[in-house]
């Protein structure tokens, strides 16, 4: 039992002494970038499906049926 509230004693310290921690515009700037490429991803694979879905439904594949 001693091992493991050392290891918790060490974990709180390495989180309060030793992790630097972004500051709230670099926390911001980060978020934004994840929602910006989130949105470009949704976009694109919005866009592959689409497009699939009018070539199977109207395309290459109703030609060969």
């Amino acid at each position: 039992m001693a091992g493991f509230i050392t290891y918790i004693e060490e974990v709180v310290d390495e989180l309060k002494n030793k992790t630097s921690w972004p500051t709230w515009a670099e926390l911001q700037s980060s978020s934004l970038i994840v929602l910006v490429a989130t949105f470009i991803t949704a976009a694109i694979i919005f866009g592959m499906d689409s497009g699939f879905k009018i070539l199977i439904s109207d395309g290459v594949y109703s030609f060969f049926k």
